[in-house]
């Protein structure tokens, strides 16, 4: 079973930044698209920003030019670096295949923008 544990999240202000990270347990990492995904309080889990193994990045289009994501094969982990952060990127963060998700998620890190 995988195992998906995420952490940096925090509270900040507006503009500010935050860097997640989300370590992975999955066996053959090194081969799976990996996407962070975000859940508003009232709203479905959306993706947020996805990576191929090939480094190929791709973003919703809310993020694009504020937020990267990087992974590090070597240690089975996904970053998600957040700038100029806004109050509507307040959510819960997770990371997880993409686009076939593994059937469990790990507990998330909360992100909230606020001054």
């Amino acid at each position: 079973q995988v195992r998906l544990v995420e952490s940096g999240g925090g509270l900040v202000q507006p503009g500010g930044s935050l860097r997640l990270s989300c370590a992975a347990s999955a066996r053959f990492f090194n081969i799976y698209t990996m996407g962070w995904y975000h859940q508003a309080p009232g709203k479905q889990r959306e993706w947020v920003a996805v990576i191929t193994k090939n480094m190929i990045t791709n973003y919703t289009d809310s993020v694009k030019g504020r937020f990267a994501i990087s992974r590090d094969n070597a240690k089975n982990t996904v970053y998600l670096q957040m700038n100029s952060l806004k109050p509507e990127d307040t959510a819960v963060y997770y990371c997880n295949r993409w686009p076939n998700a593994f059937d469990s998620w790990g507990q998330g890190t909360q992100v909230t923008v606020s001054s």
